[in-house]
């Protein structure tokens, strides 16, 4: 029986869904009020959950240093856009150098990364 994902392109795949999902939780954690906040609270959990199971699932087919180095790259990435764009964070060029080389990271380590272990 072949593990899902069973392909690189399909574990890419997976990885970034699971990236956009930790994006997810990490927006939302304010709004958790340090979990005192029941709705919130069990939203970012569930999307904990699906972020990590699907940083799991990417690693049945992808290295572990690189699908964990995407998972948070790409995580930091859109939580620091979010802010960006959504909540007025100061949008420095510094800031936005720094975004473009954590995009950089993310893209060559996909681009460099061998299709399996």
């Amino acid at each position: 029986m072949s593990a899902f994902p069973s392909s690189a392109t399909a574990a890419w795949a997976v990885l970034l869904a699971s990236a956009l999902f930790e994006t997810a939780w990490a927006v939302g954690l304010p709004r958790t009020d340090g979990f005192t906040r029941l709705g919130p609270s069990v939203v970012v959990v569930a999307a904990m959950v699906v972020s990590v199971y699907g940083l799991s699932l990417a690693t049945r087919v992808l290295p572990v240093g690189t699908a964990y180095a995407v998972w948070t790259g790409v995580g930091a990435a859109g939580a620091v856009a979010y802010g960006i764009l959504v909540l007025g964070e100061p949008r420095t060029a510094a800031r936005l150098a720094c975004l473009g080389l954590i995009l950089a990271g993310v893209a060559g380590l996909r681009i460099l990364s061998p299709s399996g272990h």
